[in-house]
Order: C-alpha cells, then sequence, then structure tokens
C-alpha cells in the first residue's frame, strides 16, 4: 500500500508540473496590465480569507498564536502587495538611452515552492504573489504536518487568480505529501526555479536538484543590548519580536547579549514586563524538553508558550510570565539552548563590552546562523556600524528581529523567503521578491567602434601563405 502511495503522489507531482506549465505559457503572453490585475484580485482574496486560514493552520500545526497567523496572513496578502504592485516584470523593464540598453523581463516558468508548517498559510499567499507577478506558475509542495491549511490557501490564490483571468493550473499544490512526490516535482523537467522554505535537509536537497534554488538556512539571531540602548524599549522590543506567534519566525530573536553596565536594570525591566530567568537547575530541565539529544529542537514544543514549555519541564513559573530566559555559561553542544530555539525560550549572555559581543555573536552565528539575522539596540551609531561587517544579511536596529527581518518594521523588503548569502550556501542574501523570479534581457546598440587594421594584422584572420606553411610543417613532422 505505501509503494502504490508514493506511485500516485509521484504522478499527482507530474500532473500538477505539467498543467502548471501549459498554463504558464499562456500566462507569460500577458502584460504588465494583465498581470497587475490578477495579482489584486489574489492580494484581495488573501485579505478576506486571513482569518480563517489562520485558525485553520494552529489548529492542524498546533503552532503559534491565532491572532499573530492572522497578522502574517495579513501581512503577505497587504504589505507584500503594497511592496511589489508597482514593480515592472514583464515586457520593457527600463531603457538606458545614454548607454543604448534595453532590458526587458521575461518570467522564470513554474516555481516550486516549498512551504514550512511554521508559516503555512502566509507562506504559501507570499509565494504565489511572487511567482504570479513574475509572469510564473506555482505548485507548492506542502509541509506534511500544515497539509491542509497549505492547501486550502492554495486553492484560495489559484481561484482569485483565474477569476481574473489567469489559465487554470497556474497555481497547484500536492495532495498526496510524501518524500518521493517532493523529490519527483523538485527534479521535474516542467519546473525552472525552487522557492524553498524548511529544515536543513529540505533546502540543501533543493539545491541539489539540478535546479537555480532559493533557500533560507537556520536563524538563531543573537540580538545585542549595548550599554546607550533605550533599555525600556529593547527589551520590549526583544520580547514582542522573541512572543510573535511563539517565537516560529526564523528571524526571531534566540540569543541575548547584555552589556556588563546595564546588566542589573535589563534584568530588571525583563522581570517588569513580563520575563522569568531560569535558575541552573531549571535551565537544564528546560535544555531536556525543548532540545532533543542530538541538538535539534522538539518539534512537540515549537511554538509554544512558556506555560507549556514550563509544565513539560516540571517546573513552575509566575502567571502571565510571557518568555523563559536561559542564563548560559557558554555554547555549543554542552549548552543545547545556544542552538535555534522556534519557541519562547532565549539564551541569555553578559559581556564586558561591544567588542565582546561582537567576537560571542560570530560564534553563536557560526554555531547556528551564520548569513541570517543579527539584532542591535544602541543610540551610538559609531558602534551599530561595527557590526555591518558580522556574518550575517540583516543587521536590525532598535526594532523587534522577527518582525525586522521580514520587513514588517523596517525599510527592508517585505517578504517571508530570508536569503542567507553564500556564507550558509545561499544564492542570495536578499529578502526575495518578484525580481529574483524573473530572467532579464538586455538589447544593447553598439556604442562604440572597432578600427580594423591591415589584414595581416587583423586578429583572427589567417591567410593562404600562412595555411600552407603550417602544412608543410606538419608534412614533415609526419615524416620523420
Amino acid at each position: 500500500m505505501a509503494l502504490d502511495y508514493d506511485l500516485s503522489s509521484i504522478q499527482e507531482a507530474r500532473d500538477l508540473a505539467r498543467k502548471a506549465k501549459e498554463a504558464q505559457r499562456i500566462l507569460a503572453g500577458y502584460n504588465q496590465e494583465q498581470i497587475d490585475r490578477i495579482v489584486a484580485a489574489m492580494s484581495e482574496a488573501a485579505q478576506a480569507n486571513a482569518e480563517w486560514l489562520a485558525r485553520m493552520a494552529v489548529d492542524e500545526t498546533k503552532f503559534g498564536i491565532f491572532q499573530d497567523k492572522v497578522k502574517k496572513n495579513l501581512f503577505a496578502a497587504k504589505n507584500v502587495y503594497e511592496f511589489i504592485k508597482d514593480m515592472k516584470t514583464v515586457g520593457i523593464l527600463r531603457e538606458d538611452p545614454q548607454n543604448k540598453v534595453i532590458e526587458a523581463g521575461v518570467p522564470m516558468g513554474v516555481v516550486m515552492g516549498i512551504i514550512p508548517s511554521t508559516n503555512p498559510t502566509s507562506t504559501t499567499i507570499y509565494k504565489s504573489l511572487v511567482s504570479l507577478k513574475a509572469g510564473n506558475g506555482i505548485v507548492f509542495a506542502p509541509h506534511p504536518n500544515a497539509c491542509r491549511c497549505i492547501n486550502a490557501a492554495a486553492q484560495v490564490m489559484h481561484e482569485a487568480a483565474v477569476k481574473a483571468g489567469a489559465p487554470e493550473g497556474i497555481i497547484g499544490c500536492l495532495t498526496k505529501v510524501t518524500m518521493a512526490a517532493t523529490d519527483a516535482l523538485m527534479k521535474h523537467d516542467d519546473i525552472s526555479v525552487i522557492l524553498a522554505t524548511g529544515g536543513p535537509g529540505l533546502v540543501k536537497a533543493a539545491y541539489s536538484a539540478g535546479k537555480p534554488a532559493y533557500g533560507v538556512g537556520a536563524g538563531n539571531a543573537p540580538v545585542f543590548i549595548e550599554r546607550s540602548a533605550n533599555i525600556k524599549k529593547a527589551v520590549s522590543d526583544i520580547i514582542t519580536g522573541k512572543t510573535f506567534d511563539n517565537g516560529v519566525i526564523c528571524a526571531s530573536e534566540n540569543s541575548v547579549l547584555v552589556d556588563e553596565p546595564i546588566r542589573e536594570k535589563v534584568e530588571a525591566e525583563f522581570q517588569a514586563q513580563g520575563a522569568y530567568f531560569l535558575s541552573k537547575e531549571e535551565v537544564e530541565k528546560v535544555s531536556r524538553v525543548v532540545m532533543t539529544p542530538k541538538g535539534g529542537m522538539n518539534s512537540a514544543l515549537v511554538g509554544k508558550g512558556p506555560q507549556v514549555i514550563a509544565a513539560k519541564a516540571g517546573i513552575t513559573i509566575p502567571e502571565g510570565t510571557k518568555i523563559l530566559i536561559a542564563p548560559l555559561d557558554g555554547y555549543g553542544p554542552g549548552f543545547p539552548l545556544s542552538y535555534e530555539k522556534l519557541t519562547t525560550v532565549l539564551a541569555y549572555y553578559v559581556v564586558k563590552d561591544w567588542e565582546e559581543a561582537c567576537h560571542l555573536a560570530i560564534e553563536l552565528l557560526n554555531l547556528m546562523g551564520a548569513g541570517h539575522t543579527f539584532a542591535i539596540h544602541s543610540q551610538n551609531d559609531e558602534i551599530i556600524r561595527e557590526f555591518i561587517r558580522k556574518p550575517v544579511s540583516r543587521i536590525l536596529v532598535n526594532t523587534p528581529s522577527s518582525l525586522g527581518g521580514i520587513g514588517y518594521t523596517t525599510g527592508l523588503a517585505p517578504s517571508l523567503t530570508l536569503g542567507c548569502g553564500t556564507i550558509a550556501g545561499s544564492s542570495t542574501s536578499d529578502n526575495v521578491t518578484p525580481m529574483h523570479l524573473i530572467n532579464i534581457k538586455r538589447l544593447a546598440y553598439e556604442t562604440s567602434t572597432v578600427a580594423a587594421g591591415p589584414q595581416d594584422h587583423c586578429p583572427g584572420t589567417v591567410s593562404a601563405e600562412d595555411i600552407a606553411e603550417v602544412v608543410k610543417k606538419v608534412l614533415a613532422e609526419l615524416k620523420r
């Protein structure tokens, strides 16, 4: 039976890819106005259905917070749309009369969208919008633990697109989710590019499929509270960032680094705002339940509130606690909570100055999360700028890391696919937009001429006499 199911899932993957390619061939003939009308309709539909899709996501995955998932759906449907709606993506993009170059946008074809269980419906909305804005079709491979809600979101987007004039089959989604089907979809000839959001293994598989791919690495973002920071706001921002949807956004804060001179004030402020500092014994108990022996996260506690984690760990915390803070003496295998935690637990370190913070941040990122995100709370612009050189693609200043990273509270491109650059094996360090999903053709007119000299000096010109001389030499060599 398992083999039959695998085979039928592979067939479904092939059928969806073929249908999406047939539809995309039609869509490729649409002009910018037609594309924009379709994308606008998809945005409206996603906004109208944001709440029940969020409820479905929470009910199916048991991750996160309903209200925050509504906000993420609306972020994908509205903020992303507002950012991309005026982009020129098909036809003539720009003309450079001085250099006589004309650039034209051409769709890549069919996108394969790999969707995680942590942000299932919002990522489906986002990837649908950016793919069709670029003139592409898209076929989704859902996480098995979020298959129903991802399919529902894909159906909402497909129906809105078709009603607005898109060809049937332009958006597809696997209903029979198997590794065999996902692999078949990755390698299918009708898939042009892979947009992968998921675990490290799945992202690595996407990059190994022989197709262009955009993948997302692990987060594990450190956040530094420097001595000049507005402490009350810094603490509020960190708690906001870490508790948003219970920490499942990959850019969320994972470790707090506190400048030693303001340690007491920071700790008092955290406690005043609802953080609970774990004792050494409690750190060990929480570590055992939140992390696995191999250093990964216990999926049962992903996106869970502190009360659930505390109950599982067998510890008592005050009512109303918002996050758990785990003071650590080191990082790496002996300190499980120094790794990425997509839940409401923060590692906590005290550093003597910004230089030590800088060194520790690099060590934490090299441990996990290199290329992703770092946050700093400071009023000293000179020190802030020192962190530009650190091994991350996003340095976020005085803002919640999870929300700043996706472009919710910053001027970064609103996106739910955050590239980590080559340091993390990613093909981009950008927040991915429709511009990453088009090919750009360039029509270039001559701007300067090359003067031809005498024939015997013209590069690449060979005279009859030269040929005869070479033939004589070759024949002479053969006679020896």
